[in-house]
């Protein structure tokens, strides 16, 4: 087929292809709303003519106009289909869409726990040896913004009292030095007067019931219960003491590369995804420190 109107042809005859393989109606419907897109991007031309550039900048002008990361892939994928399937008709000889991938979408992460939920979760009642390594263990976490790993790697040498800092060992053998909280230090200090008593690894910082480093499984599950006995309803795991560690610094200060190197991240842009501020908080303090944003 050549001419005009040869593109939407094709497209007429692969939706009827689909039809007589028992696509389902809602099926084809799909194809047919994606491939209308691509139609409106490039136009009545030969799809033999079209390389992977159109391909990339007709979803480009999509992505420009709004669509999210999910519907360009699935619009994409109608694409690469519609393409092979002009391939086996020889009308095409290669696929423009092969190689290409889709924007990438937001990556999506839990509410921090407030200010208050952590009050409340630390201040968690108990006197035996195991209640008070799980506060010290999650005042530190939170304190200095550790991931569960860098937890439990932590050894009793690495943290300074007296200048309240420790050393952490993170991703891809990375050490940093982060400052720790006064009440972490308090939490930390009360765990200490108690540790030799059950502790058989002399090294590691925080133990378990057997007296050796504390394992993953062990500390998720502390986290766990400490929350249900503090009737805190969101879903609390050791990840979220780190996030919530990174929104409520930067909320407090606003300074991100502060926030970039406490955490550990080696991109600034891997901390911007992972401290997102609240709209409204971002709004109330542009109000607040942009000279033209305040009301007259």
């Amino acid at each position: 087929m050549t001419g005009e109107g040869v593109l939407s042809q094709h497209i007429a005859a692969f939706l009827a292809a689909l039809t007589a393989r028992h696509y389902s109606p809602a099926t084809v419907s799909t194809y047919a709303f994606d491939l209308r897109h691509l139609l409106e991007r490039v136009g009545e031309t030969a799809p033999d003519t079209l390389i992977s550039h159109d391909i990339r900048r007709a979803l480009a002008g999509l992505h420009g106009h709004g669509l999210k990361a999910k519907t360009l892939a699935r619009t994409l994928s109608a694409w690469r289909s519609f393409f092979h399937y002009l391939a086996r008709q020889g009308v095409v000889e290669a696929n423009p869409c092969l190689g290409l991938r889709p924007p990438k979408g937001e990556k999506k992460l839990p509410n921090a726990l407030s200010v208050d939920e952590m009050a409340h979760l630390l201040e968690a009642p108990g006197d035996d040896v195991w209640a008070i390594r799980d506060v010290a263990m999650f005042e530190l976490m939170y304190s200095s913004g550790l991931r569960r790993a860098e937890l439990i790697g932590l050894d009793v040498g690495g943290l300074d009292m007296t200048v309240a800092e420790v050393k952490v060992t993170g991703k891809g053998s990375r050490t940093r030095i982060v400052p720790v909280g006064s009440r972490a230090l308090v939490a930390v200090e009360r765990w200490l007067a108690v540790r030799d008593a059950v502790a058989r690894d002399p090294a590691a910082l925080f133990v378990g019931a057997r007296g050796a480093r504390i394992s993953p499984g062990v500390l998720t599950l502390a986290l766990k219960q400490l929350a249900q006995r503090q009737d805190i309803t969101a879903h609390v795991h050791p990840h979220a003491l780190r996030h919530a560690f990174a929104s409520h610094v930067l909320q407090s200060s606003g300074d991100l590369r502060a926030v970039q190197e406490m955490l550990g991240h080696a991109s600034l842009s891997t901390t911007q995804v992972y401290t997102h501020l609240d709209f409204q908080h971002l709004a109330q303090v542009y109000d607040q420190a942009h000279p033209r944003a305040k009301k007259k």
